[in-house]
């Protein structure tokens, strides 16, 4: 690793208080740039994702993508992690810290929107982000796409039925024009753009040319990533130094909940005997959410305004610091797999 991704967490702090200290400063533009988006999906934000996103479709290799049929325990994995862990330990962390441990903090209506966000977030696993988790823990491109896709198939018939068991609510209103859009910018777009320039670069199958345009992508993949937390950290800058409480009593269980579900994944991995490249990915889509998606809802539920909304809000504000701790636990324990 050079020195600048050595440091990437640094960083990362280091936007995440340009964020907020620019979202202070400047609200009015932070304002105008978060209502840049459509069907909740913001525009900004989502080319930056895609930036992150692009070089690591580039190395897809469909050829390969036939034979993941054969190693399907990783596949088996992401799924029991995202449909029959997660969304329940989420919501007995929820129930657990509102319920009993803060009841005497936050009062009980508060309180149950609280718990109603952090469930939206749980049953919503990661579509965008993983691609970037993946490639800095030197995943396998195919395997994650695989991962990814299945996913997000399987969401698109679960999240709403598991979501309204979980919250005891019957009308849940799935946002599709956000879940579709999300797909399409974060995984479908990406991907044809990447089999289009592998296609192109690659012709004469040696790599090379592939290779050092990857190479000379890999910056600008980092950049993509810093850029969108200044944008995250931003629009909610005066949330953060409003409600500073409200977000310590929020994160508290949604931190338990991310590396226990982390450990629980790569336990599971390292027992199942997974290769590096399949096991990190693996536990990342089970421990990253889909935060549009889950903000979405929540807004549409419950209000801009709501509990709810911030605990979803919370959750945007955790994942990338937190993930990326993740990822350098992934890569220093990369000989446990080998």
């Amino acid at each position: 690793m050079g020195l600048f991704e050595r440091y990437l967490s640094v960083w990362v702090g280091l936007c995440i208080v340009a964020g907020v200290g620019l979202g202070y400063v400047m609200p009015g533009a932070f304002s105008a740039i978060a209502h840049l988006e459509v069907a909740h999906v913001n525009i900004p934000v989502a080319i930056f994702i895609w930036v992150m996103i692009y070089p690591m479709m580039i190395q897809v290799d469909f050829a390969s993508i036939k034979d993941i049929g054969k190693k399907p325990k990783g596949l088996v994995l992401t799924l029991l992690i995202n449909w029959l862990i997660k969304p329940f330990t989420m919501a007995a962390l929820g129930w657990l810290f509102f319920k009993i441990l803060f009841a005497d903090l936050v009062d009980p209506a508060t309180a149950s929107e609280y718990i109603a966000g952090m469930i939206l977030l749980g049953v919503a696993p990661c579509t965008a982000m993983v691609f970037v988790w993946s490639q800095l823990t030197k995943g396998d491109a195919n395997y994650t796409l695989v991962q990814v896709s299945v996913n997000d198939v399987i969401m698109i018939f679960a999240f709403a039925p598991l979501a309204a068991f979980l919250l005891g609510v019957t009308d849940i209103t799935v946002p599709w024009e956000t879940l579709l859009l999300s797909v399409l910018l974060y995984v479908v777009l990406p991907l044809v753009a990447g089999i289009a320039t592998r296609k192109v670069l690659d012709a004469a199958d040696n790599h090379t040319r592939l290779n050092n345009f990857v190479g000379m992508l890999k910056p600008w993949s980092i950049v993509g990533l810093l850029a969108t937390v200044v944008l995250l950290f931003g629009f909610q800058a005066n949330t953060i130094l409003s409600e500073p409480m409200a977000i310590v009593l929020i994160a508290i269980p949604l931190l338990i909940q991310t590396y226990g579900i982390f450990a629980i994944a790569y336990a599971g991995a390292k027992c199942l005997k997974l290769p590096h490249n399949i096991a990190a990915p693996a536990c990342m889509i089970g421990t990253s959410n889909f935060f549009e998606l889950a903000v979405a809802v929540a807004i549409s539920l419950f209000g801009l305004h709501s509990g709810a909304a911030l605990a979803t809000v919370v959750g945007v504000l955790v994942e990338v610091p937190v993930m990326l701790s993740l990822v350098a636990f992934a890569n220093r324990t990369r000989h446990w797999f080998d």
